[in-house]
């Protein structure tokens, strides 16, 4: 979703962001017949190479937008890929995969067919996080931030979506970047760094806690201590996916963009929790405990401040994105911290003048991580792999040199 500025004669499309995807990959249509002819079934063959020529056709006609298509061709490609991956079959080298960049059209070939599984589930996580983005964003944009709403069964379908994106990168992680050879790791695209994808992967969480914040804040059932701990859950999340990205190589296209995302995320949750930890110490019967919550929400005023500039800086990263309004719990947030922190600084002004030996800035609590990515399991190998039923295709002498010739030319 996004806005269109004319630019001479020229239109751009300038997207609006809320869940942060990152570059998709999308297959480079290529002959797969050549390399596996005469070592697969034609029937077999013609199969493996229509679904994944159809997941490229889909991918580069909408620039992976057709979702629901996208995710169907994907599912059907998988039981017929894994045949190509298991060592029975010892055809894991036999073809050179080609995968290119959505947006920058960088292409990466690889003659290892894990790599090519490993594109098609990574592919999979980036078009569940495009969903849950396209959830997150309401189709009716007026500008006015006052009237945007998302209802909440969107929230909680993004939520799912999220957790199903994680589930995917974790399997990319654990099962598949695991068993692929060092050297062969090095020709893989940056955003296929293990730190890349489970900085996505924690973000992903990060994202469906702060969206389950919002819902907290819109239930009047949620008590303060609810809301403090999914903040510093969300907190949480955003340090890890910051340390996961920070070891990585961030210089392809995406990387600065998406390190700035995560640290406006992570200082809004910072801002966040501060304020919802200084209303349960205000509680206290201490004047401690309102010096502490006056430093609190101090605190949560200046990284409220801190998280617009780098939200514009985010925005302002190469590819250039919409700079989103004030909606929802960041609203809600952006009302209440200005608000609270000034009138509780001047209740207990005269505490703060008696007590500065006690001006220090409390720490926030930690709280065992709730949100963890679904269990994901690749599919069962396709039946049409039974080399019991197989029926090779012979060739001719002459038709195997009519191939080597062209080979050569190539």
């Amino acid at each position: 979703m996004g806005c269109v500025v004319s630019i001479g004669k020229k239109k751009a499309n300038i997207p609006e962001i809320s869940v942060f995807v990152p570059s998709m990959q999308a297959p480079v249509k290529s002959d797969l017949h050549r390399p596996l002819k005469g070592l697969l079934p034609k029937d077999l063959l013609d199969k493996l190479s229509a679904l994944r020529n159809q997941i490229t056709l889909v991918a580069e006609d909408t620039d992976g937008s057709a979702t629901s298509e996208l995710h169907r061709v994907l599912e059907e490609y998988l039981p017929i890929l894994i045949g190509l991956t298991e060592k029975e079959h010892a055809l894991k080298e036999s073809v050179e995969f080609k995968w290119r960049s959505l947006t920058r059209h960088q292409e990466t070939s690889v003659s290892n067919s894990r790599f090519e599984l490993l594109s098609v589930v990574h592919m999979m996580a980036m078009v569940t996080l495009l969903e849950a983005n396209t959830l997150m964003i309401p189709e009716d944009q007026s500008g006015n931030s006052d009237v945007r709403t998302v209802s909440s069964d969107s929230k909680r379908d993004a939520v799912d979506l999220l957790l199903k994106a994680s589930g995917y990168l974790e399997f990319c992680i654990r099962e598949i970047l695991t068993h692929i050879p060092p050297e062969t790791k090095k020709k893989l695209p940056k955003d296929f760094q293990e730190g890349v994808l489970e900085a996505i992967l924690i973000q992903a969480l990060g994202q469906g806690t702060e969206i389950q914040l919002g819902l907290a804040v819109e239930s009047q059932k949620a008590s303060l201590s609810v809301k403090r701990r999914l903040a510093c859950e969300q907190l949480s999340y955003y340090s890890q996916a910051h340390c996961c990205l920070t070891r990585c190589d961030r210089s392809h296209g995406y990387g600065k963009k998406h390190l700035w995302f995560i640290k406006w995320k992570y200082l809004e949750a910072k801002a966040a929790a501060y304020y919802y930890h200084g209303l349960i110490t205000d509680k206290g019967n201490n004047p401690s405990d309102s010096v502490s919550a006056v430093c609190c929400f101090a605190a949560a005023e200046g990284l409220l401040a801190e998280s617009k500039k780098a939200c514009l800086s985010f925005c302002l990263a190469d590819p250039v994105s919409r700079i989103p309004p004030y909606w929802d719990v960041m609203k809600y947030l952006n009302q209440k911290i200005p608000e609270v922190a000034s009138r509780k600084s001047q209740m207990y002004g005269y505490l703060l003048e008696q007590e500065k030996a006690l001006q220090t800035l409390p720490d926030l609590p930690e709280f065992p991580l709730s949100l963890r990515p679904d269990d994901y399991q690749l599919p069962e190998i396709d039946p049409a792999w039974d080399q019991e039923k197989w029926e090779i295709e012979s060739q001719t002498l002459k038709e195997h040199l009519k191939d080597q010739e062209d080979v050569i030319e190539l």
